[in-house]
């Protein structure tokens, strides 16, 4: 009995704190690209002197996205083999191999890696689309850089 309220409880945080880590990871996705993208369409060029400090103001936090976008997967698969460790736990414990739980605790636990790779997905495109933005805005840079020049 102690036993089954101690799998109970492993399954919950399981749940919980896989589950609410790859919510907190899109959350903070999510805020760096919407913050990323409002401080790009405020940026004013004529501010900046130097190509490197107006790169190092347009790169802030997009390292962040990526290191989500490249972490969420791992985050769900460990939740994933977590889920299927306590699942056979559970059926070595029980002494009897039932293969409709196994399913049930397999599929269960499977949800963590599905939700890291939603998770990535969308970091990933920000990532690349936040580069993107970088680079445009670092040629019209250069471009008026070199007008100024001629």
């Amino acid at each position: 009995m102690q036993t089954e309220n101690l799998l109970v409880y492993a399954e919950q945080a399981l749940d919980y704190g896989v589950m609410g880590l790859l919510i907190l990871m899109s959350i903070v996705t999510l805020w760096l690209f919407i913050e990323r993208m409002m401080f790009y369409k405020s940026i004013r060029l004529e501010d900046y002197e130097h190509r490197d400090t107006l790169e190092m103001d347009l790169t802030d936090n997009i390292g962040v996205i990526s290191a989500i976008g490249s972490n969420a997967p791992y985050v769900g698969l460990l939740g994933t083999v977590i889920g299927i460790m306590l699942t056979f736990y559970t059926m070595g414990d029980a002494g009897a191999v039932d293969a409709k739980k196994i399913m049930i605790g397999l599929a269960l636990a499977l949800k963590a890696t599905a939700m890291g790779l939603i998770v990535a997905m969308p970091a990933i495109v920000a990532y690349t689309m936040l580069l993107r933005k970088v680079e445009k805005i670092l040629t019209v840079f250069d471009v008026s850089q070199d007008k100024k020049v001629k």
